[in-house]
């Protein structure tokens, strides 16, 4: 694995000019990526790291000139291509990791709060990254533009992943008919959640299914499904409710490829209080319980094991690196030690995996090597 990492970043472009380069490139790049798996979270950090591990970083790399100062680091993470490293980092992850048709591709959004500069007038980046669900994989991210939102970001990031096969998933601001089109484009299918930003397309699925319900949805051809969760003094109940039956809804033929629609109800009971949430989505999918059911659920783990890793294990909202393109990149970073971390197929929790990266060189070896 080391060496598919060295041979897919050894094409992006060094910022450099030739007599400034006292250490190279793919260096730099092991150096850091093999801190940050191993709870690094800043230059002066990934500068420490590389200094008490030199012997164990030149089985990789030569690093002939030694380990760079956190100056140098800095400048050099910051002054590359955040697109050039996205390209890497989708190639590389094409080598080592095993996608297959059918799988859940989730897409959402994550803002970096830290990393908004003051004096340059710069606000916190934005982030829409693409997580395979099940096989709990980064594809890929790419930050929103300055004065945009996740609506125009995502149909940038479609265009680099290959999403044939797939099933991709999108929250309510997802929901547009320009996503739709370009997800039936690239082969797959689509679960779109639906609320207010499509007022009559919500308003007619919302309709739909209270009626439905209303009626025990005699005449109406559906799939349901049901589960029971419990954890913790909480018991969690979801329900899923999908059909073809496209006859109340408004202009259907504005979203490509549209056969169903559904309903989540989600019932949590907790010391002795009840909550209720229901959600709507329209589908490109068949009227299969199961496998809508999966989508969704799927979607939500976006949350918990991408977003949710990435802000307490590495920390990253606390993070104030924030110059140049560095903080997209080092979101990149992040999610590659993720998936290297979740590649590893012992039961530890993604932080104990950290820690013992930090303190096993055989074990963060085989971290990098697969």
């Amino acid at each position: 694995m080391a060496a598919s990492l060295i041979e897919s970043f050894s094409i992006l472009e060094d910022p450099r000019i030739e007599r400034n380069k006292r250490h190279q490139l793919i260096d730099i790049i092991v150096l850091v990526i093999s801190a940050v798996i191993s709870g690094a979270e800043g230059w002066e950090a990934i500068e420490e790291f590389g200094k008490t591990k030199l012997d164990w970083l030149r089985r990789f790399v030569p690093l002939e000139n030694g380990i760079p100062s956190p100056d140098c680091i800095r400048r050099v993470i910051s002054r590359l291509s955040a697109q050039g490293f996205q390209e890497c980092f989708m190639d590389w992850v094409s080598t080592v990791s095993e996608v297959t048709a059918g799988e859940i591709v989730a897409i959402d959004g994550k803002t970096l709060r830290r990393s908004h500069d003051r004096k340059q007038d710069k606000k916190p980046i934005h982030i829409v990254s693409a997580w395979a669900s099940e096989n709990g994989v980064a594809l890929g991210q790419i930050k929103t533009a300055e004065k945009s939102n996740e609506i125009t970001a995502v149909p940038e990031l479609l265009e680099l992943l290959d999403i044939n096969g797939f099933i991709v998933t999108l929250d309510a601001m997802g929901c547009q008919h320009g996503h739709a089109d370009k997800i039936i484009a690239g082969g797959a299918d689509y679960v779109l959640a639906v609320k207010g930003n499509q007022g009559n397309l919500h308003e007619a699925v919302e309709d739909y299914f209270m009626v439905a319900r209303e009626a025990e949805f005699q005449g109406i051809d559906f799939e349901y499904s049901e589960e029971k969760e419990k954890s913790h003094g909480r018991i969690e109940v979801r329900r899923y409710w999908i059909t073809e039956d496209l006859q109340t809804l408004p202009s259907v033929d504005l979203w490509k490829g549209l056969r169903s629609i559904g309903m989540v109800e989600r019932v949590c009971h907790q010391d002795g209080k009840e909550t209720v949430e229901v959600r709507y989505y329209i589908n490109s999918i068949p009227a299969d319980a199961k496998l809508f059911s999966r989508a969704v659920r799927g979607h939500w783990g976006i949350e918990n094991s991408l977003h949710w890793v990435l802000d307490v294990v590495f920390r990253e909202d606390e993070s104030r690196i924030r110059r140049g393109n560095a903080p997209e990149i080092m979101n990149t970073v992040r999610q590659m030690a993720l998936n290297l971390l979740r590649k590893e197929p012992s039961t530890l929790s993604i932080k104990k995996k950290r820690l013992k990266a930090a303190w096993n060189d055989d074990y963060r070896a085989n971290l990098l090597v697969g």
